[in-house]
């Protein structure tokens, strides 16, 4: 027995050692760490806010994580809890559920797969499309470019609307606010010079805040019809997302945008619009308590704003000379220009483009009022051409608007006042534009030189349109090598304006001839 003992004993030790043997194999494969987390717990509940207590080291803008893969953003930190903004709905989020920190802020993908996409502010796809490919991941707060980084705006971005063109010239690298009442053409001011970059090597992003889904749907589909979206791509967030959405689209979007404004590109961003961007603001700080200052809006209001806005540049050559321009829409009411947020965006923006209730009603279309539009970058982001001609203008309208108002009361006027009065009302005509159809270059430059040198005056102001619309489409083929000059910015001789204006003679009076035909 003692024999069989020692047997069995040696046998078990054996065993034991082969299994200890392997188990040691096994764990050099496994490289084994501890992370240090830190953990809270949901006290409250609100419409798009929550509140947390036990995550003592968290940072303000951090993620934090909520169980079923829903995200929130830290916004206020209390000393005995935490305010989370959250950025879905709220609905499946409880009282005593337990949060995580993820340490890091919201960031968005970035990369050439974004284009053709129609997007939500954190990246997912909401276009039944596979996921974005992302080539770098960037938050959705980053610094401006710094005063040494930014080059003078000089190059126009073209819009394809002769109004702006002309008379409130856009350079690229410029802020540029649209602002008017509601249902006065803002978006489609936006949509068209989205439409005009077509084949002009500009990128261009469609952020929707906050706009209802049909609205955002009617955009989409005009860029789809006109082949805009092979160069754009859209962030929307809707009106029926959390204020936490809609407040941080307008960032994500801008950080997607200078993906490729740092790749040396162009780039043109619409914010439509940032009133309610503002207004969600104002909700996310009302629920947290936050003190109201004027109109209810947040002290911090500005700040929002200039923060966003100020990331549009002209960079240098050093930085690859790219350049993001923006293009800020806000919704005034009953014409007041001077309410808290259209004052605080006139003054962080290079300009403004004011759309006209009054011009709207009388189907002056676009509704641009000239007298209360400007572009603080004028004439150094205009083509030559367009220098010459629009200058004289300009201010043959504003003699003919000062003069309108005398008009109405039929009183009698001498003869200079009734040519100047006329003059206008051509100009009016010839300023009118159909939507989705821009304006070439060369259309626009033949329109400026007919206007200044007469050519509409002795033309019924039932057929100038006609006459106008000929030149807009027609010139540019005919024109050839003029053409190409105007394009390239170069200077705009007489010889040049001669051939311009025989060439838009002919068409003038070809379309009055068509018109006058019978039948």
């Amino acid at each position: 027995m003692t024999n069989e003992s020692g047997d069995i004993k040696r046998k078990l030790d054996n065993m034991l050692d082969s299994a200890f043997t392997e188990a040691e194999k096994k764990a050099q494969g496994i490289n084994a760490s501890l992370a240090a987390g830190e953990t809270g717990t949901v006290i409250a509940v609100g419409r798009g806010i929550s509140s947390v207590k036990g995550l003592f080291g968290v940072k303000s803008d951090e993620l934090i994580s909520f169980p079923g893969g829903i995200y929130g953003i830290a916004f206020n930190l209390e000393p005995d809890y935490v305010s989370v903004v959250m950025l879905s709905k709220s609905e499946s989020v409880s009282a005593g559920m337990e949060v995580k920190r993820t340490g890091k802020t919201v960031s968005v993908p970035a990369g050439n797969s974004l284009i053709g996409r129609i997007i939500d502010p954190l990246g997912k796809p909401l276009d039944d499309g596979p996921d974005i490919s992302a080539e770098k991941w960037y938050p959705i707060e980053r610094p401006s470019p710094v005063i040494m980084d930014r080059a003078p705006v000089s190059v126009p971005l073209q819009t394809g609307i002769l109004a702006i063109d002309a008379l409130i010239p856009i350079g690229r690298g410029q802020r540029e606010l649209i602002l008017g009442d509601r249902q006065t053409g803002k978006t489609a001011v936006a949509v068209d010079t989205i439409i005009n970059q077509r084949g002009k090597n500009v990128i261009c992003v469609y952020c929707s805040i906050g706009q209802q889904n049909s609205a955002a749907a009617k955009v989409i589909a005009a860029l789809k019809e006109y082949g805009a979206m092979d160069y754009t791509f859209v962030v929307a967030a809707g009106g029926d997302d959390s204020p936490g959405m809609n407040f941080i689209a307008p960032y994500a979007a801008t950080s997607m945008a200078e993906f490729f404004t740092e790749q040396g590109k162009d780039v043109l961003i619409v914010y439509d619009d940032l009133s309610k961007h503002a207004r969600s603001y104002r909700e996310l700080s009302l629920l947290q308590r936050r003190p109201p200052a004027r109109e209810a809006f947040p002290g911090d209001i500005f700040y929002i704003h200039s923060r966003l806005l100020e990331r549009a540049a002209h960079l240098t050559d050093n930085k690859g000379g790219g350049s993001l321009t923006a293009l800020p829409v806000v919704e005034t009411e009953a014409q007041n220009i001077a309410a808290y947020i259209p004052t605080n965006l006139v003054s962080i923006t290079d300009g403004q483009i004011y759309l006209s209730p009054k011009l709207f009603q009388q189907s002056v279309l676009p509704a641009v009022d000239v007298g209360k539009s400007v572009s603080r970058v004028g004439g150094a982001a205009q083509l030559l051409a367009f220098r010459k001609e629009s200058g004289d203008l300009k201010l043959a309208y504003s003699q003919f608007e000062e003069l309108e108002i005398f008009e109405r009361f039929s009183t009698k006027l001498d003869a200079e006042t009734k040519k100047t009065l006329a003059r206008g009302h051509r100009i009016r005509e010839v300023l009118k534009q159909k939507q989705s159809k821009p304006v070439p270059v060369t259309g626009q430059i033949a329109l400026l030189a007919a206007v200044n040198s007469g050519l509409f005056d002795g033309i019924d102001e039932s057929k100038v349109s006609a006459g106008a619309d000929e030149i807009r489409y027609k010139v540019e083929n005919k024109l050839g090598s003029i053409a190409e000059k105007i394009q390239s910015g170069a200077q705009f001789t007489d010889e040049g304006r001669d051939a311009v204006l025989k060439e838009a003679k002919s068409l003038i009076a070809g379309a009055q001839e068509e018109k006058d035909a019978p039948g």
